[in-house]
């Protein structure tokens, strides 16, 4: 079992900054792969960005390249997304998910979930 937490969500404008933590709990192996995906008000779930706890080159949607950045701290078991630039249409619940061995798009292939952190772009 993997708990997930995120925390850091807020109301930001446009232009702004945030950064989003995913605090890890559990089997939380080299091999999990840990991911960002955001869901708007009437959209589906998309994903944003993943890296693996092992390091690998992180993947990011075309949407979010060159301005967001995901990262991880082992030893606090923490995954983060820094989010820079931020534009009205970034504005969505923001959920954490880590996949065994995986750390591409697929939602499906993510078994566990955090309970999800607002962010809000306003003009």
């Amino acid at each position: 079992q993997v708990q997930l937490v995120e925390s850091g969500g807020g109301l930001v404008q446009a232009g702004g900054s945030l950064r989003l933590s995913c605090a890890a709990s559990g089997r939380t192996a080299s091999s999990y792969g840990m991911g960002w995906f955001r869901q708007a008000p009437g959209k589906e779930r998309e994903f944003v960005a993943a890296i693996f706890w092992g390091g690998f080159s992180p993947r990011y949607a075309d949407s979010v390249k060159g301005r967001f950045t995901i990262s991880k701290d082992n030893a606090k078991n923490t995954v983060y997304l820094q989010m820079n630039s931020l534009k009205l249409e970034d504005t969505a619940i923001y959920y954490c998910a880590a996949a065994r061995d995986y750390i591409g798009k697929e939602l499906r292939r993510y078994d566990y979930w955090g309970q999800g952190t607002q962010v809000t772009v306003s003009s």
